[in-house]
């Protein structure tokens, strides 16, 4: 079965559809899909991983067609940073 598997971080993606058995989980998707030799700074043990934005764990069966994402830790405090549309001068 046919299942995609994608990462981005700024100024670099990846996205890569593989073929995988029918029994495969989160985790063997991933590692067929090289992104952790491109990526090698990806660590599954702390990073949180989704199928179609629902997380999920590295032993989650898969279907065919569904599209596992390797997600990013929150670089800054969204409390600490100010708004975009409030430093825009949007303010209603």
């Amino acid at each position: 079965m046919q299942v995609g598997v994608a990462y981005t971080e700024p100024g670099q993606q990846a996205w890569v559809t593989i073929d995988v058995p029918d029994q495969a989980t989160v985790r063997d998707a991933i590692e067929r899909s090289g992104i952790l030799r491109q990526f090698p700074h990806i660590d599954l043990a702390t990073q949180k991983i989704g199928v179609f934005s629902r997380l999920v764990k590295l032993d989650a069966p898969l279907r065919a067609g569904d599209r596992v994402e390797i997600y990013r830790p929150i670089t800054c405090d969204p409390q600490t940073v100010p708004r975009r549309d409030l430093a825009e001068g949007d303010e209603d």
